[in-house]
């Protein structure tokens, strides 16, 4: 999650903890990182429009993604294509199909599981079982519940051993 308070991203885990640590000792919400009270949500828009000003790449990609709730498709682009090439890695999307792999391969790059996950896919699809194994197992590495359902089902009709 995005503090707006202090624009930090913080894990849900901690984000999760801090809310526990808040019920148990009967807090008001504070930000898990600066320990401010959480900014209103006219205060969010506010300080996520500065960090967009900026030029924050998450800041844009949660602009793309406002502008994609609302059904604005062909602005979302534009915004999560801003924030791609400021790089942020969940940003790489495209209407190519082989900037689409350019793009899945930089986010793959940069650790996105999904990203790995969605290039095991291109690659099984296009005959490359050794490759697409590679993908999800460094997928299912990092966490990835879909990559590692993926090399159970390989694993079921023989395309993984137990030694990947």
């Amino acid at each position: 999650s995005l503090y707006s308070c202090c624009s930090k991203l913080v894990c849900r885990g901690c984000s999760h903890a801090n809310n526990i640590r808040e019920w148990e000792e009967r807090r008001d919400p504070l930000c898990p990182f600066c320990r401010q009270p959480l900014p209103t949500e006219k205060e969010c828009n506010k300080h996520r429009m500065k960090r967009v000003e900026a030029n924050d790449p998450y800041a844009i990609y949660r602009k793309g993604a406002e502008q994609y709730k609302k059904g604005e498709y062909s602005s979302a682009f534009e915004w999560y294509s801003k924030a791609a090439e400021l790089g942020d890695v969940e940003a790489h999307v495209e209407k190519d199909k082989e900037k689409e792999i350019y793009h899945l391969e930089e986010a793959a790059i940069g650790g996105h599981p999904n990203a790995r996950f969605n290039l095991g896919c291109k690659e099984e699809g296009s005959g490359n079982i050794e490759r697409a194994v590679k993908h999800f197992t460094i997928a299912a590495n990092l966490g990835d519940a879909l990559s590692i359902k993926a090399l159970m089902d390989r694993f079921k009709v023989g395309f993984v051993s137990k030694d990947d």
